[in-house]
């Protein structure tokens, strides 16, 4: 299976200038811990409720802290046409619960979650996922 064929493909986006408390809001709205971060047409990071607890309310930071203080600026992401168990795998070994998906020209053109795996592999990919993401150790980023 490809990740085109899981992926959710609404995806709402935050610009590096928006203030921590509008993704906050955005992320509310969809029900979602995570938004990519885009300028001028391309990924440049991801905010992550845990960016803005941590990197933000943590460290004093006002509501309107720009997006861009808060955000990861290293974004691991996936390919459309990727076969969904190397996807599984890197999702695993980077302990991430989510990856922008790109097309070949690198737009943003969706989202992988464990949510989205658990629907569409019976939940055997999420579960292998998600015992690589809950290893103890490591960085979580995304």
């Amino acid at each position: 299976m490809r990740v085109s064929e899981a992926m959710s493909r609404e995806v709402r986006i935050a610009s590096p200038d928006q203030s921590i408390a509008e993704a906050a809001q955005i992320m509310a709205e969809i029900d979602a811990g995570s938004l990519p971060v885009g300028e001028e047409d391309r990924l440049v990071g991801m905010i992550t409720d845990r960016d803005i607890a941590i990197r933000g309310v943590a460290k004093n930071c006002e509501p309107d802290t720009k997006v861009r203080e808060a955000m990861t600026p290293e974004v691991r992401y996936c390919f459309e046409d990727e076969e969904l168990d190397d996807v599984v795998d890197n999702m695993g070994e980077n302990k991430v619960r989510r990856l922008p998906v790109i097309d070949e020209s690198e737009k943003l053109v969706g989202i992988v979650s464990l949510g989205d795996l658990a629907r569409e592999s019976r939940g055997e990919a999420a579960q292998e996922a998600l015992e690589g993401v809950s290893q103890p150790g490591g960085q979580h980023d995304q």
